[in-house]
């Protein structure tokens, strides 16, 4: 069973257009988005939290967004990039409030989850740091039994320590089978160290969404001049850009003439080379 399927999904807003997006996360899986500013990436979780209306079909956990929100919310766990508690409040209080919202919230995940990163009980939330308002909201959305979890840039801004037992926490969490995480994030390097799947948003399309080891397997980085270049078999070349001594293109392996070297890119090159053409 896919935990979420989008099937011609879109939303149109006054100079911005987010356009038939067709999208799948296998359960068991992480799925990185990515996405310049303004890519559109926001606007999707929204329609998947069904904080928005759009057009198309969205699936979450085998419901219908539209029909089953109320049920799909007791079993998804939610981080936005602005983790939201009422200032007054400390943990304490985050829990009883949490208590009465979710059916199977367990209080003493919450509580072990307060200890492991060192988050104080009694402590207001307006005097937490954004690292540890962060935290906070990534032990609420790990205590009450979900099955997914929709993570919006939920390690931005942070110290690469901080980062660091974070994602720890994310791997925990996928160790059981039935657990699915969709991650939007800035941070490339984060989602390669993390995910199965890499979804690319640009200028509100998706440019593609693969299994991360496939995609890296599937391209190579070939620098050489951009004659040399011009005479790869058409299809090769998926992406370049130029620099003072060559350019630096984004080939299928599979396509490139015998002898010519590549390297493996990082996600963040396919990323890069890929949007600077638009292509898919």
């Amino acid at each position: 069973m896919n935990a979420l399927e989008m099937s011609g999904v879109g939303k149109r807003y006054k100079g911005f257009a987010l356009e038939n997006v067709n999208l799948a996360l296998p359960e068991g899986c992480i799925l990185g988005l990515i996405g310049e500013n303004g890519a559109g990436k926001t606007t999707l979780i929204k329609l998947l939290l069904g904080m928005a209306q759009g057009k198309g079909e969205i699936r979450v956990l085998g419901r219908d967004i539209r029909r089953e929100g109320a049920a799909i919310r007791q079993e998804t766990g939610v981080v936005l990039d602005e983790a939201c508690f009422p200032e007054g409040l400390d943990a304490l209080q985050v829990n009883r409030v949490l208590r009465d919202t979710y059916t199977h919230w367990r209080e003493d995940e919450f509580f072990r989850l307060l200890k492991r990163l060192s988050l104080p009980e009694r402590k207001p939330f307006k005097e937490f740091s954004r690292g540890m308002k962060m935290k906070l909201a990534i032990a609420a959305a790990l205590s009450h039994e979900a099955k997914l979890l929709i993570l919006d840039e939920p390690t931005g801004g942070l110290d690469p320590i901080v980062r660091d037992e974070i994602l720890d926490l994310f791997y925990d969490f996928t160790r059981d089978a039935g657990h699915s995480i969709l991650i939007s994030s800035h941070i490339v390097t984060d989602l390669e160290k993390l995910c199965d799947y890499v979804a690319f948003l640009h200028q509100g399309r998706l440019l593609f969404l693969e299994e991360k080891d496939a995609l890296l397997e599937r391209y190579g980085v070939v620098r050489c001049s951009k004659a040399e270049c011009a005479a790869f078999a058409p299809g090769t070349v998926r992406g370049m850009r130029e620099g003072a001594y060559g350019v630096e293109a984004l080939c299928e392996r599979a396509l490139l003439p015998r002898g010519v070297a590549c390297t493996r890119p990082s996600v963040e090159d396919v990323i890069v080379l890929t949007a600077k053409e638009g292509l898919k």
